[in-house]
């Protein structure tokens, strides 16, 4: 008996007992374990760039209005759209030619607005992109060119000019009797077809302070934010002001401007809070959930009620060798049926998102019916988050 190999020893052939292997698996099972979790406790680490806004950072949005020509018979019907008829009288004018008197009617142009947003710190001669969306009864924009189309900003100044083949996001076929439109032809893009002639005039490099601020303002992400700054760059150079901004003293960062100052500080990792939020779309019937979201225990019951009506005339007809009329009696059944349903279900109290959902699934219900659900839970005070509706 000692030559046979017991549960776990090596054998004479240099096989691996079962017990052994069991317990190799379960210590590379463990390690794997640890590994992903390290890297999901990783993967919640959000970089300050992605969580907030620095002050003065900002691009600016800029519109214009302008011509598409080279349509292939989908422009602006200028009977119903006198506007372009203006713009292309404007434009041929002030390229020499005198249109004054004359009747025109081409369908291969089309008025559209033009909208960009010039980046910041944007220089003169950089090319930016542009949208351009029709404001006629025009039926594509597939195939045209926007004219020269001077973009301003709110102060009314030009910033850039746009002109370029346009690139339409969809298709559209007419007939006599039928249409076919697929995605959106009357809006398009011009890839870096506009720009820049005039910059910001905005002195970042003269600033002492900038203020961080968040897109999701909480105290405990703020509070966060200054710590992390404060321990990376040393001393007190961040200071939060509320749950929605963070001071940055750039003196004290001991930098030479404040570029170097943001650069430094915005690959700092954070873990963000996040506020216990449901939101639904009734119209989809889609529901979001965040990990925080916790309910406390409820009972909840829910029955399907359907409603049937049913017509069923009933043709009269008079006695034979009688004088009478034919008539047509009408008749109605109606009938309600109560499907029955899982009756008073409990719904124990959640701990994790997976308990809460855990506990919302056992009841069996579609996405639809879970939202009315979730509203009378959070009216009876059991869910504990905010409650959005879109």
């Amino acid at each position: 008996m000692s030559g046979v190999p017991r549960n776990g020893d090596v054998s004479p052939t240099g096989r691996v007992g079962p017990s052994l292997r069991t317990l190799l698996r379960i210590v590379v099972a463990a390690l794997f374990g640890f590994i992903f979790t390290g890297i999901a406790a990783q993967a919640q680490s959000i970089r300050i760039k992605d969580l907030v806004e620095f002050d003065g950072v900002r691009g600016n949005d800029l519109v214009g209005y302008g011509l598409v020509v080279g349509l292939n018979g989908t422009g602006d019907g200028l009977r119903n759209a006198p506007f372009t008829e203006e713009i292309m009288t404007s434009i041929l004018e002030r390229l020499g030619v005198n249109v004054t008197g004359e009747q025109f009617r081409p369908r291969n142009v089309a008025a559209v607005i033009v909208t960009a947003v010039l980046p910041p710190f944007s220089r003169s001669g950089a090319r930016i992109d542009a949208t351009v969306s029709a404001i006629g009864d025009a039926d594509s924009l597939l195939g045209g060119t926007l004219v020269m189309t001077p973009l301003t900003a709110a102060d009314g100044e030009i910033y850039a000019v746009a002109q370029g083949t346009i690139i339409a996001g969809g298709v559209s076929a007419r007939g006599d009797a039928a249409a076919v439109i697929e995605g959106v032809p009357t809006s398009g893009v011009l890839p870096a077809g506009a720009r820049v002639e005039r910059e910001v005039d905005f002195d970042f490099t003269s600033m002492t302070q900038i203020r961080l601020a968040l897109r999701d303002p909480d105290f405990t992400t703020a509070s966060r934010v200054e710590r992390a700054i404060n321990g990376q760059i040393g001393g007190n150079v961040a200071q939060m002001l509320d749950a929605g901004t963070i001071l940055l003293d750039i003196g004290r960062t001991g930098l030479r401007s404040p570029a170097h100052a943001l650069s430094a500080i915005e690959n700092i990792e954070v873990t963000p809070e996040q506020r216990a939020r449901v939101v639904v779309d009734q119209a989809s019937g889609t529901i979001v959930m965040g990990s925080t979201v916790r309910i406390s225990e409820v009972a909840v019951s829910q029955n399907n009620l359907t409603l049937r009506i049913e017509e069923a005339p009933l043709v009269v007809q008079p006695n034979p060798f009688t004088e009478g009329q034919t008539v047509v009696v009408p008749r109605t059944g109606v009938a309600l049926q109560e499907e029955p349903g899982p009756g008073l279900a409990v719904v124990q109290g959640g701990t994790t998102l997976s308990d809460v959902v855990a506990g919302l699934n056992a009841l069996g219900v579609s996405a639809r019916d879970m939202i009315d659900i979730l509203k009378s839970i959070k009216a009876a005070g059991a869910l504990h988050a905010e409650f959005v509706v879109r």
